[in-house]
């Protein structure tokens, strides 16, 4: 005599428990989600923190886009006072432009030896792009008092309102990086190479990396159009 037949809700609940293609685990026989790992449920760690670093990564952009627009805009605005052909120095933001740009290569051996475990090839070219990173922000620090001393401040006029408002930005954008080196310095050298800590070092590269793009832009349209050259 047959057996009765299963109640629909149970039926339903062991197909789910023995369905290979249940919580979003994709179709094709390849038991692959939304997560990319086999398995379902929400995206992995991994891909949050990536995802989110990217949003922060790109809206920061944004940001300093719109003060480079601000200052293409006041570039003009010198209220009587002096211009950027006055007070710009090429040959210092030079070295400042060579410390940050030698800067960010060594960051990328440090990241590169990082993959190879090597725990002092890492320290080493990490410490190195410290200390020319904090080479570069002390002597924009030394270029801001200067100028300041000078009567030339951010309150002159609405060009080095803009002025010191965009440096400054990019500035403080550095002196947060180099706080956050010196945090993945004490992780490496505490933890090791675990995932995790390599994820953070590969997200820093990311910051400093495009620090220095942007870098590059500010040199190029405040320092040198500003200086008629």
């Amino acid at each position: 005599m047959s057996s009765a037949p299963a109640h629909p809700a149970e039926h339903s609940a062991r197909h789910q428990h023995s369905d290979p293609y249940a919580l979003g685990r994709g179709h094709g026989g390849h038991g692959r989600g939304a997560t990319g790992h086999g398995e379902g449920g929400p995206a992995s760690k991994r891909v949050i923190v990536s995802y989110g670093f990217w949003i922060y990564l790109l809206s920061d952009i944004v940001m300093f886009s719109a003060f480079f627009a601000a200052y293409a805009v006041l570039a003009g605005e010198t209220a009587g006072g002096p211009t950027g052909r006055e007070i710009f120095g090429l040959g210092r933001v030079a070295i400042e432009t060579t410390c940050l740009l030698l800067s960010s290569f060594t960051c990328g051996l440090g990241s590169i030896a990082a993959e190879r475990r090597d725990m002092r090839a890492t320290q080493l070219w990490l410490l190195v792009t410290g200390i020319l990173g904090a080479l570069f922000l002390a002597i924009e620090l030394q270029e801001f008092t200067e100028l300041i001393a000078q009567g030339a401040g951010p309150q002159r006029s609405a060009f080095l309102s803009a002025f010191f408002a965009l440096v400054g930005l990019h500035g403080l954008h550095v002196g947060v990086g180099l706080l956050w080196l010196g945090t993945m310095m004490a992780q490496i050298a505490v933890k090791g190479f675990r995932p995790n800590i390599r994820r953070r070092l590969l997200c820093f590269n990311l910051f400093w990396h495009a620090l220095d793009i942007i870098w590059v832009g500010v040199f190029s349209i405040v320092y040198l159009l500003g200086s008629g050259i």
